[in-house]
């Protein structure tokens, strides 16, 4: 008997027959002439489309999960899937996502569209070049650091930067580990002065975490003059504002500031709009983005980045607290799978049913959950199907969400689109409707910064301590210099672990949190307290995705994933 092979996520977006972009546009009460057309299925969504007086009264609904696994948790399927339930359920509902780098795509992790019938479209514009807002970026950091190198040679307007104190790199949206460290300026007189520097990926940018956190143009200028380059020889501090570098980027950003809507699977809105690491920075869309979402619908599906420890926690202490933002439940993503992971089962045995080992991984999605309450949030817990879950393991998710008194449900939006995700949705509104408790963040930004960073630490991660390396404690010196302690804090942490160790799996507890420095990012508007090596620059696998990526003679695009 021939079996049939299962549809690619790209297999089943090219079946799908995309509604004009100036349809979905209507779905959200936008006539032609109020965005800004990229073809037939994209487009740009001016600012003057939002409302901060609606944004107050609306639903927002952010999508995190447990603590990351290699089995995959599926943030983006679920989110996608909710929102076409929502929207089948009667409620108008937008889901706002990030958009994809071009280094995962042609690297091992692929796109970031959602998958099977829990889809953003047209899948292969929005995973490769899209509008071109990676672009801009790239193109804005990197006139910076030539205004950098510039300046350091310069006879005339030369402003003493010392460049041992430089840190700016430049960017590129592709993954090439060659790049990480390098030397520049060689090649004799009118070349640049020799220094070390290198290449971070463009997600890794400061200026896409300004971009993700700023509110018009007028903002965007004064956060990019912010940005910090160093210092002189005579330890004055040096920022972008005074290369006048401020004008120029900002109007190759001007473009890229503006979200851009494109449509699910079922025809529903989509707005998709830039994307920063979530263990270097935010990890989540702009507040322009989710404001346009909040400001067209009357529920806003978000997601942040990888577990509630490291997306969420950022989202909400930061984002949430820049921009005045408050979600009404979490959804807490999960999957059996993943579960047996943290609780000792090898990645090989996922997919054999193994109700010890799932038992034992309850400790992570547990101490997910409380982290959520700590907010205030009432959290829901979504557990995203696969085909190898079985009926003994669910019920053993469904028994503990009846000991803790949350709401669950399954969640199977790959393979049935919003109607898999229909009993999820009623939850949702049941949730929203019933916790009226007001947003509460974890600290105070005017707090110490130790305080800040131990109050994350201990709360959130479950750390006994935090010890400061000696680079550590100098730093924390020059931000009371620079009069920058009243930054909120977004601490560089591996995403694999609830620890800064990344094979402490489930719940670890009595560990030490080792904060080795704090980087400034001062545009972005806050501290990057750095533990364990950060890669800012992946490098690709033996076999990356880029050599299954093809496009026949008529156009058509295959291996994408």
């Amino acid at each position: 008997m021939m079996t049939t092979a299962p549809l690619s996520d790209l297999d089943i977006a090219q079946k799908i027959k995309l509604s004009p972009i100036t349809e979905i546009a209507k779905k959200l009460g936008l006539d032609p002439e109020e965005i800004e057309m990229y073809g037939k299925f994209k487009a740009k969504l001016p600012l003057n489309n939002i409302d901060k007086e609606k944004v107050k009264q609306g639903n927002l609904i952010l999508v995190s999960a447990i603590s990351p696994t290699p089995a995959g948790e599926g943030k983006t399927t679920v989110s996608i899937g909710l929102s076409e339930a929502l929207n089948r359920l009667g409620k108008k509902t937008t889901v706002v996502l990030r958009e994809p780098s071009l280094g995962p795509v042609f690297g091992i992790k692929g796109g970031a569209t959602g998958g099977g019938y829990s889809q953003v479209l047209p899948m292969e514009d929005i995973n490769l070049h899209f509008t071109g807002d990676f672009s801009a970026i790239e193109k804005a950091h990197n006139l910076l650091a030539a205004l950098v190198d510039n300046n350091i040679q310069s006879k005339v307007n030369n402003l003493g930067l010392d460049p041992r104190t430089i840190s700016l790199k430049r960017v590129m949206d592709v993954n090439d580990r060659a790049l990480r460290n390098i030397v520049i300026g060689l090649g004799g007189t009118g070349s640049g002065i020799p220094r070390e520097s290198g290449f971070d990926i463009t997600a890794a940018s400061e200026i896409m975490a300004i971009m993700c956190l700023t509110e018009n143009l007028e903002d965007l200028k004064g956060r990019l003059g912010n940005i910090f380059i160093g210092y002189t020889y005579d330890k004055k501090p040096i920022y972008a504002r005074d290369l006048n570098a401020e004008g120029a980027m900002a109007t190759l950003l001007k473009d890229a500031l503006k979200p851009n809507l494109v449509q699910t699977v079922e025809g529903n809105p989509a707005i998709i709009h830039l994307g920063p690491f979530a263990n270097i920075a935010q990890g989540t869309n702009s507040v322009i983005a989710t404001r346009m979402g909040m400001s067209l619908s009357d529920y806003t599906v978000t997601e942040a980045g990888f577990g509630f420890d490291l997306g969420a926690e950022k989202f909400l202490d930061i984002k949430c607290q820049s921009a005045g933002l408050a979600p009404k439940v979490v959804v807490m993503t999960t999957t059996i799978r993943a579960l047996k992971y943290h609780g000792g089962a090898p990645l090989s045995t996922l997919t054999i049913p193994n109700v010890e080992a799932l038992i034992k991984g309850l400790p992570n999605l547990e101490k997910h959950l409380e982290n959520a309450k700590l907010y205030n949030i009432t959290p829901v817990i979504a557990i995203n199907k696969f085909f190898s879950d079985s009926e003994e393991e669910i019920q053993v998710i469904f028994d503990l969400a009846k000991r803790l008194d949350i709401k669950v449900a399954l969640s199977d939006g790959w393979a049935k689109g919003g109607e898999g995700a229909l009993d999820l949705a009623a939850k949702v509104i049941e949730a929203i409707e019933e916790n009226d408790a007001p947003f509460k963040p974890l600290y105070q930004w005017d707090q110490d910064v130790m305080t800040k960073i131990d109050t994350i630490a201990k709360k959130i991660y479950g750390a006994e301590k935090v010890e400061y390396a000696p680079k550590a404690r100098k730093d924390l010196k020059t931000i009371l210099d620079l009069d920058l302690d009243n930054l909120p804090i977004c601490i560089a942490k591996t995403q694999k672990s609830l620890s800064d160790d990344p094979l402490l799996l489930g719940r670890p507890t009595g560990f030490t949190l080792n904060v080795r420095e704090i980087q400034i990012a001062a545009g972005a508007g806050f501290l990057i307290p750095i533990t364990g090596e950060m890669m800012r620059m992946p490098g690709l696998p033996a076999h990356p995705a880029s050599e299954n990526i093809n496009i026949d003679l008529e156009g058509n695009i295959s291996g994408l994933i």
